[in-house]
């Protein structure tokens, strides 16, 4: 047990509960040793990287239950899956355990903060977030790596994670999972089946490196915007989550709280008014979360261009207060 301790953020502080080993340099070293001379460089390259960073990576967790206030703020439609959260970290707290999170699907339209939640949820914890677009058309290899024996093939986004990264419990955010469009040669969610299983993730084998890295402890949020696009045994291994539009308080809530933290994250905050006008919330408060911070920045430099302090519902975009990116508010 390494009771080192490391800043994170919110004002948390997150001991590092143990080191934990990612992959056998043994492992490595055979595989290595098997490498023609003069062939194979970048999986030469990749197996030597390895044994220099060596297998140890931090698995870290939450000291404390956090509040989370900052968060249920920022994200109030967000309320059931972060007590949900809340309930994995009290889990692990008093003993000797990691953090383990059952992986989870965020359902819902685009632009409602899914993937923010993602970001903001690995902050929080104090671990690295690797996001996988699904759409993409190397969808397929990005979860599990190519074949060394293609060209330019390399190692999949979960193995960079672990041997690149510094946690072994990194969240891994797979956007858009009801894109990956299946062929009849690869099935991009194939890793999947294994990965989302705690028992068959400790020993996951890359494509690429062909060496078992135990991705157990990866904390996986996918999103979505409708689930039939998703196999069923996908389904069945987490946790969905409905995530419905903000109501118009929530809106404003979550508008407030945006100008807040934009201003507090710059130091040209500072020359703007600290509190926003009733208008301009009601203005943001029509767009989808997504748009919310673009209309902010552009608001926020139209003031300074103005030589004001105070933004005005006209320093914002046209499409603000408009309805045009209304998201259809609940009731």
């Amino acid at each position: 047990m390494n009771s080192s301790l490391v800043p994170a953020a919110a004002g948390l502080t997150l001991p590092i509960a143990q080191m934990r080993h990612v992959f056998a340099p043994e492992d490595v070293e055979r595989r290595l040793a098997k490498l023609p001379e003069r062939e194979h460089e970048h999986l030469r390259s990749t197996y030597e990287r390895m044994l220099e960073r060596g297998p140890e990576r931090f698995q870290v967790k939450p000291c404390g239950v956090p509040e989370m206030a900052s968060l249920y703020a920022q994200l109030p439609n967000f309320t059931e899956v972060i007590d949900d959260v809340r309930r994995h970290v009290a889990l692990a707290q008093d003993s000797r355990d990691g953090l383990e999170v059952t992986p989870m699907l965020l359902l819902g339209p685009p632009g409602i903060g899914k993937t923010h939640f993602a970001r903001k949820l690995a902050e929080l914890l104090g671990t690295g977030m690797s996001l996988v677009p699904m759409n993409s058309m190397t969808a397929g290899w990005l979860l599990s790596g190519a074949s060394s024996q293609w060209k330019g093939s390399k190692p999949g986004k979960v193995f960079e994670a672990l041997v690149e990264g510094q946690y072994a419990n990194p969240v891994m955010v797979v956007d858009e999972i009801d894109k990956a469009g299946a062929d009849a040669q690869y099935d991009p969610l194939g890793a999947l089946y294994n990965l989302l299983e705690h028992d068959t993730a400790q020993a996951f084998v890359d494509e690429f490196a062909e060496v078992a890295i135990d991705a157990s402890q990866v904390i996986w949020i996918t999103t979505a915007n409708d689930e039939r696009a998703i196999p069923e045994p996908i389904l069945n291994r987490m946790n969905v989550f409905e995530i419905e539009p903000p109501s118009l308080d929530e809106a404003r809530r979550i508008a407030h709280n945006l100008y807040a933290s934009i201003r507090a994250e710059h130091d040209w905050g500072r020359l703007l008014a600290p509190e926003p006008s009733d208008e301009v919330i009601d203005a943001l408060a029509s767009l989808a979360p997504r748009e919310m911070r673009r209309a902010l920045m552009t608001g926020f430099g139209n003031a300074r261009l103005a030589r004001r302090d105070a933004v005005r519902v006209e320093d914002l975009p046209r499409s603000a207060g408009s309805g045009r990116g209304r998201m259809g508010f609940m009731q």
